[in-house]
């Protein structure tokens, strides 16, 4: 199939899956009951006749079909709406969020990858060690213990107990644990691809030229690695996400996650709306850089 042909019919399927996940948040919300009007009325002294010109004022009077698509012509040339709690245009709160949840991102992928990928390596270096035994107990640690359990843990050990970290606002617990979580999706799939691959034919030549176990590992085992790492980058950022506003929101952030749920409390429908779209559409973009990779890596994918 012609490439350009590929990359059409891939950004089209985006483009629709975009649309989709931006159809059922939109349903989705509206399905809980009450609006932010609700949510203002119960926090203040509003009368009925208040409440009706406030929901009017907010186009909340208008049948679901006709809200969407103002809200969608508005969103396609990039205005979002404003907060109906802060009285803020939308993407100017996503933007003053935007960068704590893309420093948190990329600290615990940066921790993640180097644990994973240090210690998978160190386990096909040294495989009667019990290093293959910790890629098992870090695998599991990411399939078995959800992040914002162990966050909770964390915020009761270290700051309850043993009042080593403050609860609100520090970088650390949250770091390590999404690094664990991302260093244990990675480790074992890695590991089980360098131990396959440490039995091909050009790894048992370079053996028996002399190369040393590390230089086998750095220089021929890893490259051929790289798409198994690749290949998990849409499923770890899909987990990061998830981690992200979870722990933006247990040690107080102010990111997207900590935003996030603040518009969920207060039925801050805009807000919502935008912030699921921007996570969508970076699970998109990520899902379909890493396919582009993976087939530049890999001639075997190109078709």
């Amino acid at each position: 199939m012609n490439v350009a042909l590929q990359a059409g019919l891939s950004l089209a399927r985006q483009a629709l899956l975009l649309a989709g996940i931006a159809i059922i948040v939109f349903l989705l919300i509206r399905v809980v009951p009450g609006d932010v009007v609700d949510s203002m009325a119960l926090e203040g002294s509003l009368d009925d006749e208040a409440i009706a010109a406030l929901r009017a004022e907010l186009g909340l009077d208008a049948d679901a079909l006709t809200q969407f698509r103002l809200w969608a012509m508005r969103a396609l040339t990039g205005d979002f709406g404003t907060s109906m709690r802060f009285d803020r245009p939308v993407a100017e709160l996503i933007l003053a969020s935007l960068p704590t949840t893309l420093a948190l991102a990329a600290m615990a992928l940066t921790a993640g990858l180097a644990l994973g990928v240090g210690l998978a390596s160190a386990a096909v270096l040294w495989p009667r060690s019990i290093l293959p035994t910790l890629v098992e107990g870090l695998n599991l640690w990411s399939i078995a213990l959800p992040t914002f359990c162990v966050g909770l843990a964390a915020i009761l050990v270290f700051s309850v107990w043993l009042g080593w970290l403050p609860v609100i606002g520090q970088w650390i617990s949250p770091v390590v644990i999404l690094g664990l979580d991302i260093g244990g999706q990675v480790a074992k799939p890695l590991f089980e691809d360098l131990k396959e691959t440490s039995t091909a034919a050009h790894i048992r030549t370079a053996r028996a030229k002399g190369l040393s176990p590390t230089r086998i590992v750095l220089r021929h085992l890893l490259p051929n690695a790289l798409t198994t790492v690749v290949a998990l980058g849409g499923l770890i950022l899909a987990g990061m996400i998830g981690g992200a506003l979870t722990m933006e929101v247990l040690f107080g952030l102010p990111g997207l996650g900590t935003l996030a749920f603040q518009a969920i409390s207060g039925r801050d429908y805009p807000v919502i709306q935008a912030v699921v779209l921007v996570f969508a559409a970076g699970v998109v973009v990520v899902n379909g850089l890493a396919d582009l990779i993976q087939r530049t890596l890999d001639p075997r994918l190109r078709g």
